[in-house]
């Protein structure tokens, strides 16, 4: 990777785009630590502990940090990338937008514009619960129409911006505006990831003896390396299907008769079935957050059991991402369009018959294939809640942390192929020379 980055860095072309990229992301960063007006100083220490157990805590890693300091972008991607998803998911559902995804680059400008208006209209609603929240937990110095006026524009404004910047890189810099802003928001948690390692280690941890904070310490530290270095195995892995494609014989020349394979990724969902699976299993969490249930017995027990740190909310969220990565998979993969693409180019998998056989045989291939996956996807989520399980809860910071490496090492991996695709193509000298 750090050879790669070093060669498209002598590519003048490449590297203007990667320091328009680094640009766009120093702005954003900058954009997350502006305040809004109408809101308490004291607000980000008192947000982190409400946020703790709830899906709003996952917002808040998602956003660098912003969401608990309830900055401009204090929504951060979150709403772009709740768009994109809708819109994907009704170009299954709705017929005109299936044309339009069909139509080449016309029908994708298209879709793009019709997810621009989604994320305004998302970014908006999403504005208005943020602002309400602030407002029942106290956090607003002036609770007038003026300032809730004010308050909402600039998160609708802020995530509006943030959706720019993404395209922007996707535009002029090395692509994945979505992912890169998610990894830098992600990295820029390391210092204090770091300095709460630090206070383990140095023994002031509360309760915790410097000999246990420095074991804590060193088995974080080992236990994140071996993660990294199953998500980056796993993320490379596929199975690989032969093809053979029958001969041809155009005029005196004869055609095809090549073998090649079609690659099924282990991971083929990528982190979305970890974001579907907790935004659901946490919706308890967070309802919790604008009840007042102190007084009622049952329902204490209730929202304490789908708290992060319980077994049961642990549980859920392995089952759901099995269900969800199973669900993304049918919408993501056609097995039958696949089939069909193999018919038409006179290619066919050794045994198996063209048409509905080869289908059937794909579907059954990646339905083992996805399991795998999402037990993989499962374990790395569920992994750190099992720790601070046994630790007591002393450890509640890395409830999400597996889902979080999980995008940090995909994004450099995605990264990394991105500018080596581009570097071959700036490489290859035509059949001219």
């Amino acid at each position: 990777m750090f050879q790669t980055i070093k060669n498209a860095w002598k590519i003048d072309d490449l590297r203007k785009k990667i320091v328009f990229a680094l640009f766009i992301l120093l702005l954003y960063r900058i954009g997350a630590q502006i305040p809004v007006p109408f809101l308490t100083a004291d607000l980000a220490a008192s947000m982190n502990e409400q946020t703790a157990g709830s899906i709003l805590q996952y917002l808040n890693i998602l956003s660098g940090g912003a969401f608990a300091q309830a900055t401009l972008f204090a929504l951060g991607i979150s709403p772009y990338i709740t768009a994109s998803i809708v819109i994907q998911l009704l170009t299954v559902a709705i017929p005109p937008l299936e044309r339009l995804a069909k139509e080449g680059e016309d029908g994708k400008k298209k879709l793009n514009q019709i997810t621009r208006y989604v994320t305004v209209a998302l970014a908006l609603l999403t504005a208005v619960g943020y602002y309400f929240m602030l407002r029942g937990y106290d956090y607003l110095t002036d609770k007038g129409v003026f300032a809730a006026i004010v308050i909402i524009a600039c998160y609708c404004a802020g995530s509006s911006l943030v959706m720019w910047l993404a395209e922007k890189i996707n535009e002029s810099g090395i692509g994945n505006g979505i992912s890169l802003i998610l990894f830098a928001n992600i990295v820029s948690r390391g210092p204090s990831i770091i300095g709460a390692l630090w206070n383990y280690a140095s023994g002031n941890v509360e309760g915790t003896p410097q000999w246990l904070g420095i074991i804590i310490a060193v088995a974080s530290i080992i236990i994140g390396i071996l993660m990294v270095a199953l998500i980056v195995f796993i993320t490379n892995s596929e199975r690989r299907l032969p093809v053979q494609y029958a001969k041809k014989v155009v005029g005196r020349k004869m055609y095809g008769g090549q073998n090649s394979t079609l690659p099924i990724k282990l991971n083929n969902t990528g982190v979305m079935p970890i974001i579907f699976a907790s935004s659901i299993v946490s919706i308890p969490a967070t309802i919790g957050m604008f009840v007042d249930y102190k007084d009622s017995k049952f329902w204490t027990g209730f929202f304490n059991l789908f708290d992060s740190g319980s077994v049961v909310y642990a549980i859920l969220t392995f089952i759901l991402i099995i269900a969800f990565a199973y669900f993304y998979i049918l919408i993501s993969f056609n097995p039958v369009e696949v089939s069909n693409n193999l018919k038409k180019n006179g290619g066919s998998i050794p045994g198996i018959r063209p048409g509905k056989p080869t289908s059937d045989y794909i579907k059954r291939v990646l339905n083992r294939i996805t399991l795998i996956g999402a037990i993989f996807l499962g374990f790395i989520a569920v992994f750190p809640m099992v720790i601070n399980l046994v630790s007591g809860g002393k450890m509640a910071g890395l409830a999400f942390g597996g889902s979080s490496i999980i995008i940090v090492v995909g994004v450099i991996i995605e990264t990394a192929r991105e500018i080596e695709g581009q570097m071959t193509m700036r490489h290859y000298k035509g059949f001219l020379e």
